[in-house]
């Protein structure tokens, strides 16, 4: 890595991913396709949910609102990815580089908080169901949906303003976006204790959700075992598995990188795992919520009908 000095007009490079010949391309149009693939996924969510009466429930005006945010999540990492994929190390300017670590984070961190209310919303669907539709009103659902993005890019300031704060002696960030653990690396000065503020900030509003998701959906398990037949708790664990799914892939990934020890990797290695949350997450979830959802499927048979229909009287 070269040195430079830590001034403003620096530029820092994007070190990527090593592709060469035949392989860059082929990196490049694969990442692309998973890319618009997630774009066209998550828009045709949030317009079935829009365009469906039926589907006009909590459950899925909070799918609507994660499609929603993981289509500018998605898009906060992915250009720079496409660019270092097609032409090596790519400059990057200080105040870009800190506004996509910013803003990573905070959709990050409200995607955190976002599943919470999801599993909040399955526990009272379930375990309060004749009180469920006064308790989730449209007014409480824009509320809990207004508040994880206040909260999540409010709580993502403190890593954010810290990293901001350093000085840097090196230029090469060690992965295809601005992230922390990279550009502390490029820092002059001993970084444990920015570790430790980002590890417990992060960890903790992190780990509370992770808490709060697993006691909700320990109230779920215990509600579902009481009720009569096999045929019932199928259904009612139906609508959970997709919100479990979206969780295990999220955290798991997100903690291995934020929460545990940045030294006990090799340098490099938090750009593979980010593929899982940053890209990988964003292009399943439209298929773990449709693929398996039978209300999902309807809907869509009556909005082709619907279509059908109108193109006839057109």
């Amino acid at each position: 890595m070269d040195l430079v000095n830590h001034t403003w007009t620096q530029v820092f490079l994007l070190a990527g991913f090593t592709t060469t010949g035949a392989l860059r391309p082929l990196a490049f149009l694969g990442t692309l396709c998973i890319y618009l693939l997630t774009l066209a996924g998550n828009l045709f969510i949030i317009v079935l949910v829009q365009a469906d009466s039926r589907l006009c429930t909590p459950m899925y005006f909070f799918i609507s609102v994660l499609s929603f945010l993981e289509l500018w999540y998605v898009s906060t990492t992915v250009p720079t990815l496409l660019h270092t994929l097609l032409h090596g190390r790519s400059p990057i300017s200080p105040t870009v580089c800190l506004v996509q670590l910013y803003v990573f984070h905070s959709l990050g961190m409200t995607e955190c908080y976002l599943l919470g209310v999801m599993a909040l919303d399955r526990y009272l669907a379930i375990c309060r169901p004749l009180h469920y539709h006064a308790l989730m009103s449209r007014r409480v659902q824009l509320w809990l949906a207004g508040a994880t993005w206040v909260a999540g890019f409010s709580a993502a300031l403190v890593p954010a303003s810290l990293t901001a704060t350093l000085p840097f002696c090196l230029k090469e960030v060690a992965h295809y976006f601005c992230d922390l653990a990279p550009l502390m690396r490029l820092a002059c000065v001993d970084t444990r204790w920015h570790h430790g503020v980002h590890g417990a900030v992060i960890g903790v509003a992190t780990g509370c959700n992770l808490v709060l998701i697993l006691g909700l959906y320990g109230g779920i398990l215990r509600a579902v075992l009481k009720l009569p037949s096999a045929a019932s708790q199928a259904k009612a664990f139906s609508t959970c598995f997709s919100h479990i799914t979206v969780v295990v892939l999220f955290y798991a990934s997100a903690f291995t990188v934020y929460v545990g020890s940045p030294g006990g990797r090799p340098e490099g290695t938090d750009k593979h795992i980010a593929l899982v949350y940053a890209l990988l997450t964003p292009f399943l979830n439209p298929i773990i919520y449709t693929l398996r959802n039978k209300e999902v499927k309807e809907a869509m048979k009556r909005v082709r009908v619907r279509i059908r229909t109108m193109l006839k009287e057109a």
